[in-house]
């Protein structure tokens, strides 16, 4: 099982998920949804390591855009062994009581039905019960799942926590069908989900004093998706910097 599919894979935490993949021997398919150039760069560094790459546009919150995009990856690489469940969105700084239901619609669908039905499709191309030979999905949710994100971003928090539930469920689910699910919370990370000024204002509140790299989380992921961590499901890990 080399190849593995990092949605949301053209930039951030999911670009340097699929370099850091490549480097430890798999052949990476990256999920995007409206970037070209940056998936295009991403596909340039795999390759640059001798592996095999492709790029494939899918919007993951339409659901018959999810089999197309589980297809496309068959069909150009070979068998999926892993998923790196990574695709997010988030909305402006605000309170809850300044939502509406189009916002939380938006986030909720994207981030947590989205996560939902991409690990589904996952689980019937690589589960035992249905012919497969099994696979490992890492969730990617955040650190806010557990410190709430009060006065910003309660719903993208909320969302997230529904990420971690699915992994131990799923986990569970799935464990005597050869599938792993595993998941990592990001803290703070010098990615441009950020709106402009927010890491200079919580960069150092981390116990580390510093934002985290996409890089550094990347590294667990690689981790997570290998038999090095052949024992391991049903967890989620914080890459937070202590926060």
């Amino acid at each position: 099982m080399t190849v593995v599919l990092v949605t949301g894979g053209s930039r951030g935490i999911g670009a340097a998920a699929a370099v850091a993949l490549a480097a430890d021997g798999w052949d990476v398919a990256i999920g995007y949804r409206s970037r070209d150039d940056e998936a295009a760069k991403v596909v340039k560094a795999v390759e640059d390591l001798g592996r095999r790459a492709i790029a494939v546009q899918a919007d993951v919150a339409e659901p018959e855009e999810i089999e197309r995009l589980f297809d496309a990856v068959t069909d150009g690489l070979g068998p999926i062994g892993a998923l790196i469940n990574n695709a997010g969105v988030i909305s402006p700084s605000g309170r809850v009581d300044e939502y509406d239901a189009a916002r939380l619609e938006n986030v909720f669908r994207i981030n947590a039905i989205s996560a939902f039905l991409v690990a589904g499709a996952a689980v019937r191309r690589m589960s035992t019960k249905y012919g497969g030979d099994g696979g490992v999905i890492v969730n990617v949710s955040s650190r806010a799942a557990v410190l709430g994100s009060a006065g910003e971003y309660v719903d993208y928090a909320a969302s997230k926590a529904a990420v971690d539930a699915l992994t131990i469920g799923l986990a569970n689910e799935v464990a005597k069908e050869g599938i792993r699910v595993l998941g990592v919370r990001p803290g703070l990370i010098e990615t441009d989900i950020h709106e402009p000024g927010r890491l200079d204002r919580l960069g150092t509140t981390p116990p580390l004093g510093r934002p985290g790299r996409p890089e550094e989380v990347a590294e667990l992921i690689t981790f997570l998706a290998s038999d090095r961590s052949s024992y391991m499901t049903g967890t989620t890990l914080d890459v937070s910097g202590g926060r």
